[in-house]
């Protein structure tokens, strides 16, 4: 029988990959919705648990990670970015308890945003600057009867979002060499801390064997699934493309919020959101062609 063949980037259509992202995102903000709906029943934490524990095993029957090799100076790096992985999954869970999924996802875009905005010199930088402490300033309650978001919550979310960039300068000198198995890994680091966390502090019901089919379904939405999507598309976009694209994410969000958990948001919570994804497009954009970095953009956690 002769093998299939395999087609090349360049004879898809110019859609497609654009299609296949757009799939992805509502892939993740659909796992993130479902987890949410489990909150009662489980408790944040033992979402946590459920879909870090069984995410990792799904990554390690993929990539295997046993079989890498990593330098005695990538090996603090590793750790770091493991951690950083699991204390990401684990605070942005946990904001979902009081904070609209589309206003917890824009706080933590604030982490990687920030660190593409690092260092910006331009005039045209500041506008995005601007902007997203702007989408900021009424988002987060600071003393002001605009916004009604959680204090709690929202803090929650940004240190989700530090732990992101944490994540992202971490998982450039863990491993690059590995590509997609160093996910894997730093899954395991993050499964050892948190998943026996999340459990303690979890509900009686994440011990429910029927539970299992759920948080399964919760692991493949938010990390197989999309995860391997991404990589279709980063394979066949431009690297501004993909960053563009993976900014309207909190727009997705704040929709699956919407569709799936009747969470309503006030006008000017929407004009925050779109601040602060206007500042992520516009930084993404606007970056030098040097320095754009798929590591910088790509969301392997949710």
């Amino acid at each position: 029988m002769s093998s299939p063949q395999i087609s090349s980037p360049s004879s898809f259509p110019v859609w497609l990959p654009l299609l296949v992202l757009l799939i992805s995102m509502i892939s993740i903000q659909g796992g993130a919705a479902l987890a949410k709906s489990l909150f009662p029943e489980v408790g944040a934490p033992g979402i946590t648990a459920l879909r870090l524990g069984l995410g990792t095993l799904i990554l390690c029957i993929i990539f295997k990670p046993w079989r890498l090799r990593f330098a005695p100076e990538q090996r603090i790096p590793l750790v770091i970015y493991g951690l950083a992985l699991g204390g990401m999954n684990y605070m942005f869970y946990l904001s979902l308890r009081t904070v609209p999924l589309g206003i917890a996802v824009a706080l933590e875009f604030t982490g990687p945003l920030a660190l593409a905005l690092a260092g910006s010199r331009r005039p045209s930088d500041f506008i995005w600057v601007i902007l997203a402490i702007l989408g900021l300033w009424f988002l987060l309650p600071v003393g002001q009867d605009l916004s009604t978001v959680d204090s709690q919550g929202a803090a929650l979310a940004v240190g989700a979002g530090i732990c992101w960039a944490i994540y992202i300068l971490s998982g450039k000198r863990a491993g690059a060499e590995h590509g997609p198995a160093t996910v894997a890994m730093g899954s395991v680091i993050a499964s050892v801390i948190f998943v026996p966390l999340g459990l303690s502090f979890a509900e009686s019901g994440v011990w429910h064997l029927s539970l299992i089919p759920v948080g399964i379904a919760i692991a493949v939405l938010s990390s197989a699934l999309p995860y391997s999507l991404e990589m279709i598309a980063l394979t066949r976009l431009p690297a501004r493309t993909f960053g563009t694209m993976m900014s309207l994410e909190p727009a997705m969000a704040a929709i699956s919020g919407m569709l799936f958990l009747g969470e309503m948001l006030t006008l000017i919570q929407w004009m925050a959101l779109m601040a602060i994804i206007l500042a992520s497009i516009g930084s993404t954009l606007t970056l030098r062609p040097k320095s754009v970095k798929i590591e910088s953009i790509t969301p392997e956690h949710k």
